[in-house]
């Protein structure tokens, strides 16, 4: 099998066409309606901005395995197909394709926060501080 190269630009605009992308207040609002926020943003990141509150953390390269209904390693709030999962990343690029990924294994609900971390906490929304 032969695949045409195309750029991570390109990648990104398709993997978006999938998505109904949350704004940061739309993404809290959600989240008041029972959606998971899944931050896979790096430790790195997470000490040096803080997290937002209730969000769970997934690093990217466990995602799938921890929200496949399907999987033994999933985390036990990943029950079923039908979750509403807002993928968080640092400034909006990675959670797109960590989205779609998800949308791959059946959750169709998947989506991401338009802007990542750095939206949400210039949005002025809740913000837990990195230990100092």
């Amino acid at each position: 099998m032969t695949t045409t190269p195309r750029s991570i630009d390109q990648a990104l605009a398709e993997a978006r066409t999938q998505l109904d992308r949350l704004t940061p207040h739309q993404a809290a609002a959600a989240a008041q309606e029972g959606a998971l926020l899944i931050d896979i943003r790096y430790a790195a990141l997470r000490d040096r901005d803080g997290t937002i509150p209730g969000a769970l953390v997934v690093e990217r390269n466990e995602l799938e395995w921890r929200l496949d209904p399907q999987c033994d390693h999933r985390l036990p709030v990943a029950a079923h197909h039908d979750l509403q999962v807002v993928v968080v990343c640092n400034e909006g690029y990675a959670s797109s394709l960590a989205a779609v990924s998800l949308q791959q294994l059946g959750l169709h609900r998947a989506t991401d926060l338009v802007g990542g971390f750095q939206a949400w906490a210039a949005a002025g929304l809740p913000v837990t501080p990195a230990p100092a």
